[in-house]
């Protein structure tokens, strides 16, 4: 059978088993769907087992011929490589044949990162007076004292809440749930902002839960949470192009800088592998250095 005979119920299959986001499934379908079109550009008709590593590998330099970027290869190749392990468990297929399909090899591009000093000048560029400069307040203390992603800042909820044990629940990516302590000045912010400031907002209905709101009484947006950044970005004098994100990746940096273990780090970051937390290691140059000259015997 053709390959699009088997996207139903692989999309089934990444949305039960694998409890992927939407977003999630449509980027692994359309990396199947990338491979359809290229049977459709060499004119053979895409049959599930006729498949083998020659076959892909083709397929990968076809990519590369089109001027797809090494990233988004090693992307697709990713999608392709679940589609499948999904045929080879149900018995379509009698062996993978992109097992030993290799992705290019990527540089790593090291994510840019904020000094103490910035990021307190760029807190501090906060107007305290106003409501929304309070909400922003408590959003940017829980952005860089817990090392959240923008969507999961966004989708935080009054219920994920534990001040007494001073722990907040948060889901991130596919869904998976993890706990992350949360300081005691993002709590005290956090606090400031649910009983003086978010109590005066009209809830919206279905919103009432999440703790981050609009001038609308709905949930705040990522793209508002972006601009909110870059003004105080502006305003503070930070000559660096910055996002939500910057802090996860100062957050998680300063943690290593001052002796964490990775592990924990990669733990209240929620990232899967411990080679995404790695890459931490290698922010500061000077930082390594110094502790090189400053423990290693023979400095």
């Amino acid at each position: 059978m053709i390959i699009d005979a088997y996207l139903k119920e692989f999309k089934t299959y990444l949305k039960i088993e694998r409890a992927l986001s939407a977003n999630s499934i449509d980027a692994y379908i359309n990396d199947v769907h990338k491979l359809i079109q290229y049977y459709e550009f060499t004119g053979v008709p895409a049959e599930v087992k006729q498949i083998d590593l020659r076959t892909l590998k083709s397929f990968v330099n076809w990519l590369n011929e089109l001027g797809v970027l090494p990233n988004s290869q090693a992307r697709i190749i990713s999608g392709l490589k679940s589609f499948f392990t999904y045929l080879l468990i149900e018995e379509v297929i009698a062996s993978d044949p992109a097992e030993m399909l290799e992705a290019p090899k990527l540089s790593r591009k090291l994510p840019d990162v904020l000094h103490v000093e910035e990021i307190n000048a760029l807190i501090e560029a906060i107007d305290l007076s106003s409501a929304e400069g309070m909400r922003n307040k408590a959003m940017i203390e829980v952005l860089y004292g817990c090392g959240l992603r923008v969507s999961e800042l966004i989708n935080l909820r009054i219920s994920d809440l534990n001040i007494a044990a001073e722990f907040i629940k948060v889901t991130g990516k596919g869904s998976k749930e993890r706990l992350i302590p949360i300081g005691r000045v993002a709590l005290k912010y956090i606090d400031i902002y649910l009983t003086e400031v978010r109590v005066h907002v009209n809830i919206k209905k279905g919103f009432e839960d999440y703790i981050f709101l609009n001038r609308s009484g709905t949930r705040i947006s990522r793209i508002s949470v972006f601009t909110i950044i870059k003004t105080l970005a502006e305003k503070s004098g930070l000559n660096k192009s910055i996002s939500p994100h910057t802090f996860r990746h100062s957050f998680a940096t300063h943690l290593i800088e001052g002796g964490a273990d990775l592990r924990v780090v990669q733990e209240m970051l929620g990232h899967t592998s411990i080679t995404t937390t790695e890459i931490y290691t290698h922010l500061d140059r000077d930082y390594l250095k110094s502790i090189i000259t400053q423990f290693h015997p023979r400095n």
